[in-house]
């Protein structure tokens, strides 16, 4: 068995026919880090999307940023009132969990398609409320699961599904770094259980059990947890460890915002493994180790910018009304997922989940 195949396979976007000669005009909604340093230059960048509206709070920054990317800057207050809505097609939300779903909803009520940054809401009330706005408005809802559409990520759910591994039985992740290093903001939101939905599982913790279930393709039947936070991290989740049951197959999953940066995720079946080197941070090099008995095989991808790969797998979607994997209702299982963990944790018990 060629347990890797061929390096091309690892960068090819096996979603992309190739038939889209148009683009997504997006506005961003949120200029904070991640929304302004991050998506912003992918957005930029992109084959079928780019930035035409920015909305932010900040009269200097959504003014500076405007000047800079030749889009329109207006403030939340425009937004909801539908301010230049002639001037984008779609929205990329980009502010504090609980405020997702108002903003989602304001997006929908004018008619607009919706990318949102994970989690989807703070609770699972706010993203049900989400997917719904969004359904009853006939518009596209996708979560912002960059992983989903990282070509290496996608190659390795083939692999899965090819029976690399035989079936699968274990899944393993992490995903840590030191929030508060090297001047770190102790007053972020992130840090902020309100606005937040918590610390460490929402903010990274959901990567692992996202990634998670994309490449084994099934659903979550019972969480159990545990969870600790001291110090600056006294109002969320400094660590959050989760066993989750798959049905047949069994995850363990670890999110610190205190230790040693880290990022990996492992699936390990009856006949073999493969490993995830640096699987979850935007940008990077993921290195693939696949074991199958005493054969192994190692492949080191070029980088890819996933940031960029999810909006153009988003706007590709839209323009030919075409599949979205991670749509709302993905969002609201790990939402529901999530907010299960906590109440495992809480209570010292296994929580069953819904099917």
């Amino acid at each position: 068995m060629d347990l890797v195949g061929d390096l091309d396979s690892y960068e090819r976007r096996d979603w992309d026919d190739g038939t889209v000669d148009d683009t997504l005009r997006m506005a961003v909604i949120g200029l904070g880090w991640f929304g302004h340093d991050m998506a912003l230059p992918s957005i930029r960048t992109a084959d079928y999307a780019e930035p035409t509206v920015v909305v932010s709070g900040s009269p200097d920054v959504r003014e500076e940023t405007a000047a800079e990317y030749g889009a329109t800057a207006i403030d939340y207050d425009g937004y909801e009132a539908g301010v230049a809505t002639d001037d984008y097609d779609a929205v990329y939300v980009a502010t504090p969990n609980a405020l997702h779903p108002s903003h989602v909803e304001t997006a929908a009520g004018l008619g607009k398609h919706v990318i949102c940054e994970k989690p989807l809401a703070a609770t699972v009330e706010g993203a049900e409320r989400a997917v719904a706005a969004c359904e009853d408005a006939g518009v596209r809802l996708m979560t912002a699961y960059r992983l989903q559409t990282d070509p290496r990520i996608r190659r390795v759910r083939e692999l899965v599904r090819d029976g690399v591994v035989g079936e699968p039985r274990l899944l393993h992740g992490n995903f840590s770094f030191r929030m508060l290093a090297d001047g770190g903001d102790p007053d972020q939101w992130r840090l902020d259980a309100d606005l937040a939905g918590g610390g460490a599982l929402p903010d990274i913790g959901v990567y692992p059990l996202n990634t998670s279930r994309f490449i084994v393709d099934r659903e979550p039947t019972a969480v159990s947890a545990e969870t600790c936070g001291e110090g600056a991290f006294a109002d969320v989740d400094r660590l959050a460890t989760l066993l989750v049951s798959f049905g047949d197959v069994t995850g363990s999953f670890t999110a610190d915002f205190d230790a040693q940066a880290d990022d990996e995720l492992t699936v390990v079946g009856d006949e073999g493994r493969i490993r995830i080197e640096n699987a979850f941070e935007p940008r990077e090099q993921r290195r693939i180790g696949v074991r199958r008995g005493e054969h192994s095989a190692t492949i080191d991808p070029a980088p890819v910018d996933d940031l960029r790969e999810e909006f153009d797998y988003f706007a590709h979607a839209v323009l030919t009304d075409g599949e979205i994997e991670p749509d709302g209702r993905d969002g609201l299982s790990d939402v529901r997922t999530m907010v299960a963990a906590y109440d495992a944790a809480e209570e010292g018990r296994r929580v069953e989940l819904d099917g």
